[in-house]
């Protein structure tokens, strides 16, 4: 057996809402194209779907763990990649809640070396959409759906 090493990336978010109004920005596709992504489908059940076309990249994996309004855990990976397959990766949102706000925290483990630095990045992007969207705010076109080479 051959060790392969991963990394894993953090981000946290404060969000002006509570974690009951922002869960179902990870359960629903309608919700969840608002602020990632241009098409879901969710079946945000254990062993349930997890499909996501982020700007082009055909993001698969299922949902392990659902805990209304506290915790999602899926596996991620992407269609056709022989560096990050479907399902080989995965990604925690931890919804804690503080008075009138919630701390989103997004884990992602289990990547390649050489790609954890992009996916920092865009957990960044993301979060601050997340952010706009579960705040009531609409976050507007994904400007990485725009630009001739995105961020890598």
């Amino acid at each position: 057996m051959t060790y392969e090493p991963t990394r894993t990336v953090r981000h946290t978010i404060t969000i002006d809402a509570t974690p009951v109004e922002v869960f179902p920005y990870l359960t629903d596709p309608t919700l969840m194209t608002r602020w990632m992504g241009d098409y879901a489908v969710l079946d945000a059940v254990p062993g349930g779907t997890f499909l996501v076309d982020i700007n082009g990249v055909p993001v698969r994996g299922t949902y392990l763990e659902v805990q209304p309004p506290h915790r999602v855990v899926v596996s991620w990976g992407m269609a056709g990649s022989t560096e990050l397959p479907p399902g080989a990766s995965t990604v925690e949102f931890v919804l804690t809640q503080h008075g009138t706000t919630t701390d989103v925290a997004v884990t992602h483990s289990g990547l390649p070396p050489e790609i954890a630095a992009q996916h920092q990045l865009g957990w960044q992007h993301f979060g601050d959409r997340i952010l706009l969207a579960a705040s009531g705010r609409h976050p507007g076109p994904d400007p990485w759906a725009t630009e001739p080479t995105r961020p890598t």
